[in-house]
């Protein structure tokens, strides 16, 4: 299979796969495959993945640059897929999905305050950009977004599909994922979303997003990334 057919193939087979998983709702959308699985992490695996993200938080980065300061303001950190825990959720996600473990990125975890925010953007990967070429050589294009909220907070932090006409609320333990591709392989545009401002509490959610290839981590240096490179 050639890397455009699996862009290609990889969308409706996930797709088939979550429609006839009974504990995985389909999401009305305009243009995007979105589904929610209600329940997907217990109460002790929220919380050890909240104290994780709390031990080794950072401010977060964009790939390519952006004039506007207030585009992503939420602190996050890569966690070590090494640890008891990580690997419990690993599976978990590739039990769900089917997707090849290969071609998962490091789950990634975020924590938002009040006031931070993420605003829209899409999680495949624009050509036209500069980082485009060190993406080809980790792995190539994103394909499906896994992403699951571990509190409910108080106040905001919805995930805001504005072109599918979704909104989805923080609730502790549920998973969300979409397709970031068309059918044909290529970048979405209905996969635009934001994480909203959150108005009152905190929200953690951990996100793991996938390629078409095997991923491989580099370094901002271009090197391979140790393992310890993670949270311990």
């Amino acid at each position: 299979m050639t890397q455009v057919d699996y862009k290609a193939a990889i969308g409706p087979w996930v797709r088939a796969r979550l429609n006839a998983n009974p504990n995985v709702m389909a999401i009305p959308a305009k243009g995007l495959d979105i589904f929610i699985a209600r329940d997907f992490l217990t109460a002790e695996e929220c919380e050890g993945m909240i104290a994780l993200i709390d031990s080794h938080r950072v401010p977060s980065k964009l790939l390519a640059p952006s004039g506007d300061p207030e585009f992503r303001t939420s602190e996050s950190c890569n966690v070590n897929p090494a640890m008891p825990l990580v690997r419990q959720i690993e599976e978990k996600l590739t039990a769900l999905t089917g997707i090849d473990p290969a071609h998962g990125e490091t789950i990634q975890g975020q924590r938002y305050a009040i006031g931070q925010q993420f605003k829209p953007h899409h999680d495949f990967f624009h050509e036209g950009q500069a980082y485009w070429q060190k993406m080809q050589e980790t792995g190539g294009q994103r394909t499906w977004t896994a992403m699951v909220f571990l509190n409910t907070p108080e106040g905001g932090g919805q995930t805001h599909f504005e072109h599918a006409a979704v909104k989805v609320s923080p609730r502790a333990g549920n998973l969300l994922i979409w397709n970031n591709l068309t059918d044909e392989g290529a970048g979405n545009i209905y996969s635009l979303h934001q994480g909203m401002p959150v108005t009152a509490g905190v929200k953690y959610v951990i996100t793991k997003w996938h390629r078409e290839r095997s991923w491989i981590a580099l370094t901002e240096e271009g090197e391979v990334v140790p393992i310890s490179y993670y949270g311990e």
